[in-house]
């Protein structure tokens, strides 16, 4: 069956549309990637910053510890038990917050770096990919 040229000049035309939509399609997937690549960067940030800050709240109750320590060596050789005995727990009980806030830091500074953008970079390259015909986009 052949095409009438009312036929043939309506496929023109939708492929001269589809022409024309080539730079606004373009310019939104870069919109998007620039998006996502901002939003991602920032997440990264943030965790390291969550981490820094918990590592510099653990090495303030890590100097209150050794201050204790110190107090209850002190107090241990002045006195016989009691008051050395009660600033060792207290010691103790400070380097228990100390590890739980430095163990809660490294887990976010490992959430948080390197502060590459993984996911927008591999997005970039499959884009890259379709327009090349090589794959196919894949909406995330």
């Amino acid at each position: 069956m052949s095409e009438t040229p009312a036929q043939t000049r309506s496929a023109k035309r939708s492929l001269f549309a589809l022409l024309a939509d080539l730079p606004r399609l373009f310019g939104d997937l870069v919109r998007e990637e620039i998006d996502q690549l901002k939003n991602e960067v920032v997440g990264k940030i943030k965790h390291a910053g969550i981490g820094i800050g918990l590592f510099a709240a653990a090495a303030f109750f890590a100097f209150f510890a050794v201050a204790v320590l110190v107090a209850a060596a002190v107090l241990g050789i002045a006195e016989a038990l009691p008051a050395w005995l009660a600033a060792l727990i207290v010691a103790v009980a400070l380097l228990v917050i100390t590890g739980i806030l430095a163990g809660i830091g490294v887990a976010q500074l490992k959430r948080g770096v390197p502060p590459t953008p993984t996911r927008t970079i591999l997005s970039v390259k499959k884009d890259v990919d379709a327009v090349r015909g090589i794959g196919k986009r894949e909406k995330p």
